[in-house]
C-alpha cells in the first residue's frame, strides 16, 4: 500500500554517511514555526524535519479515512503462493482513503496483513 498517515505528509530524507535513506511518517506540524514533525527514534520524541541534515523534501500521503467489510471478494495473483504456485485469498477489508480510493487487505494465515493492490485479479464471490 502507498504510505498512508493521518497528518496527510511524509519526510523524504537523503540519507547520510552513517543512515540510509528513508522515507518516514509526519506525526503533526508545528504550528508556530510551520515545520513538520517526525519521531527521533534515537530520542523518542518529536522532532522538526528541518533540524535533520539529511532532510530532502515532504510529499502527499494517502489519509485513510474508513475500512470497510471485504464484501466477498477475493484477490488472486498468478505466483505469490509457495514456490511461485497461484495464491487466492479473501479480502478482509477495503481501507477507504481521504480521495475515495480504496485499497484491498488480505490476512494470511499466520495473520500477516497486507494490501493486495498489486494482485493480478479481485474476484467477487
Amino acid at each position: 500500500m502507498r504510505y498512508s498517515n493521518l497528518a496527510g505528509r511524509l519526510a523524504i530524507f537523503n540519507g547520510t554517511e552513517s543512515a540510509i535513506g528513508r522515507t518516514v511518517a509526519v506525526e503533526t506540524w508545528d504550528e508556530t514555526i510551520g515545520t513538520a514533525l517526525v519521531v527521533d527514534p534515537r530520542r523518542g520524541a518529536l522532532r522538526p524535519v528541518t533540524d535533520c541534515p539529511d532532510f530532502s523534501h515532504p510529499e502527499r500521503a494517502d489519509q485513510v479515512v474508513a475500512a470497510v467489510s471485504g464484501g466477498g471478494w477475493r484477490a488472486h495473483r498468478e505466483d505469490e503462493g509457495p514456490n511461485g504456485t497461484p495464491l487466492t485469498e479473501q479480502v478482509l477489508a477495503w481501507l477507504i482513503t481521504a480521495t475515495g480510493r480504496a485499497t484491498p487487505i488480505t490476512a494470511d494465515a499466520t495473520g500477516h496483513v497486507d494490501d493486495v493492490e498489486g494482485a493480478d485479479h479481485l474476484i467477487p464471490q
